[in-house]
Order: C-alpha cells, then structure tokens, then sequence
C-alpha cells in the first residue's frame, strides 16, 4: 500500500508551477459546466422539446464548438493563447448566464451556438499553453493533469449540479456555470501573466506544415470524431437511457457520471504513467482505449440489468482514460511539424464535429430503433475506429 502511495505521488513530480495553474484554471472552469450533462433532460422534460428537437439543438452545440475551436486555433496562432483564453472565460460566464432566458427552438439553437462558439475557443490555446509550460518529456502526464482536473471537475459538477436541480431547479444551474467561468477568468488573469510564466518548449518553425495538408493527421482525425460520437452518448442518450429504462432520478444520475470523475481522478495520472513505461507508442494505447470505450455499449445489451450500469461506466471511464491523454499527446507531437494552434485546433474540432453527429444521430437512432440498436452500433463504429488507427499506426511506421 506505500509503494502504491509513493508511485501515486511521484507521478505528479517534474511538472512545472505553470502546468499546475492552467490545471486549477480548468477545475474551476469545468465544475461549472454542470448544465451539460444535463441538458438533454432539461430540454425534454422542462422545457418539452421532442427527441428530434433536441438533436437539432444539440447539433447547434456542436456547431458552435467547430466555429469556436477553428476561430480559436486561427487567432492563437496570431495573438497568442493568453488572450484568447481570458476572452473565452469571460465571455462564457456571460453567455452561460443569458442562455436560460432562451426558451423557444430557434433562439436556444442560436444560444448553444454561441456559448460554444466563446467557450470553445478555448480548447486550442489551453493546449498550446499546455505544450508551452511543459518539458517535452512530461507532456502526456501534463495533458493528463489537465484531463483529471477536467474529470475531477466533472465529479463534482454532475453530483452537485443533481442537487441543485432537485432543490432549487434548472436555472440555478445556468447562474453557477457563468459564475465559476467568470472566477476561472479572474484567476487566469492574477495568476499566469506571460511575462512572468516560464516557457519551457518554445516550439519555433520557420516553414511550417499545414495541418490541412496532413493526410496522416487526417485518418487520426477522422479515427478521434469516431472516439468522440461514441464517447458523448454517455452525456447525452446515455442518461435518458438510465431514466427510461431503470427509471433513475436524476441526483442518481448525476451521481453516476460523478462515479466517472472519481475513477479518472484515482486512476488515470498511474494508468498513463504505467502505459508510457511499457514498448507501446501513443497510438496502441489509444486503440486499447477504443476497445474499453466500445465494450461499455456492449455488456449495456449482453447483461440488461441494474448493475451493469456501473461495469459499463467502469469500461468507458478506463478508455477515456487511455484514449484522451494519448491522443492529445500524438497531436502535441505532431504539432511541431506547422502550426500549433491550427493542429490543436484540428484535434479540438474533431470532438466538436462528434458533438454535430452524436447527439443528432443518437437521439434519432434511439428514436427509430430503440437503445439496442443504437448500442449495437456504437460498438461497430467503434470497431472501425480501431482499424483506422491502425492502418494509420503502421503507415506512420513506414514514415519514419
């Protein structure tokens, strides 16, 4: 058991003062973001929409996010990652605030639009930061550090947010969101001046790549969308799974998605430092996590009972914790060949494009073919997800 402590804690040695900040930042910011796990239900059953509206605004979700990561990796690369991410914080908290006041179809499909457009222009230049602030050797760890600030945010967002609808109701929700992006963005702003943060790998390219013009990074692209659809069905049909079928509440549902958070904030920093210690390159360790995050789907329609809610979560919460941390640190690698901020903008759209497709298409299959159709189908898109990572694992291979 003290062996285990002190491999848990030397796995947080080495990163810089830097690194530890952002990861606050994003705690901070991501804890209220508790909305988004709930907002299919919110649109379902407070505000009434039909399944086929909410993938509709869904699908607005994930336009601003496209919008807002491509306009974000554009001026990074121009204005710096400091700016952009005090504009994206700050103008979140307003926008998340003014969100609950759109009730009709089209003005929440404008809304969703552009709290995603600010919000998410802050994907891209957090990573660039990130890439930054680390030595090149503590890279994937420093993306984890990110990641668990992230999950252990969404611990406590989906659990606390529960509550919050119980006993007061939906809108409180809308009113913690801006309050913790307004006080994510003060922080940013007292605490990691650039003039004063230590750049550690200042990556310089006189004739940089194109990541348009990157036909491997686009098979690793199209392979990340594949993860991403498959991956948000747990914070969009999944919980309206859970309600419909084994009638969970949704302070039970909340609680669920937090049992997520405290696997990937117990696990993931010793599961990356394991995994980056044995012969596998970035990418096997990404297909591994592809195979859990697919299987989670499976047991849902192999062992159709109450337990196997939490084996299902147990898998998925594993892959994640394989597949984020891994890919983000392909692309920060690959990354170095052009444009920072246009590669990482890139990785941060595939994700964006999974929010168009997923919730849409989740929302209509679930709607046309019940939830084991629809799991059944994740499994095989996944299943096509590992092959080309593959394929594109030993065309890198011949590359180099």
């Amino acid at each position: 058991m003290k062996k285990l402590y002190f491999g848990y804690i030397s796995s947080f040695q080495g990163l810089s003062k830097e690194v530890w900040w952002l990861a606050l930042i994003t705690l901070i910011n991501r804890a209220g973001t508790m909305v988004i796990p709930f907002l299919s239900l919110y649109l379902t059953q407070s505000l009434n929409f039909s399944l086929a509206e909410v993938g509709w605004i869904m699908s607005c979700f994930g336009l601003g996010s496209v919008v807002g990561s491509w306009i974000g990796g554009k001026l990074t690369d121009r204005i710096g990652y400091y700016k952009i991410m005090a504009f994206s914080l700050l103008s979140s908290a307003l926008f998340f605030v003014l969100l609950q006041f759109f009730t009709s179809f089209w003005s929440l499909c404008l809304g969703i639009f552009l709290v995603m457009l600010v919000a998410d222009m802050f994907r891209p230049a957090v990573f660039v930061a990130l890439s930054a602030y680390s030595k090149p050797e503590n890279k994937t760890r420093s993306v984890t550090l990110i990641r668990l600030a992230i999950n252990l945010g969404f611990s406590a967002g989906p659990a606390i947010g529960g509550l919050i609808i119980t006993n007061i109701s939906y809108d409180g929700l809308f009113w913690v969101d801006g309050i913790t992006c307004f006080f994510a963005g003060i922080l940013l702003l007292n605490v990691l001046n650039p003039k004063k943060a230590r750049v550690l790998d200042e990556v310089k390219n006189d004739n940089p790549t194109s990541a348009y013009s990157d036909f491997l990074y686009w098979i690793f692209f199209i392979a990340m969308i594949i993860f991403g659809f498959i991956f948000l069905q747990y914070f969009s049909t999944v919980p309206l799974y859970y309600k419909e079928i084994f009638a969970l509440t949704e302070d039970e549902i909340g609680l669920l998605l937090a049992f997520n958070g405290l696997l990937v904030f117990i696990f993931e920093m010793p599961l990356v430092q394991y995994f980056e210690k044995k012969s596998w390159t970035s990418l096997s360790s990404v297909i591994f996590g592809l195979i859990l995050t697919f299987l989670s789907f499976l047991v849902l329609n192999m062992f159709p009972f109450l337990g196997i809610l939490i084996v299902g979560m147990i898998l998925m919460s594993f892959g994640e914790m394989l597949v984020f941390p891994f890919s983000n640190a392909f692309a920060l690698k690959r990354a170095k060949r052009g444009n920072q901020g246009e590669y990482l903008a890139l990785y941060s759209i595939a994700f964006s494009f999974s929010h168009i497709l997923a919730h849409n298409s989740g929302f209509h299959l679930i709607d046309m073919f019940g939830f084991e159709f629809t799991w059944y189908f994740m499994v095989v898109l996944g299943i096509l997800g590992c092959l080309l990572l593959m394929y594109l694992k030993r065309k890198l291979a011949m590359e180099n």
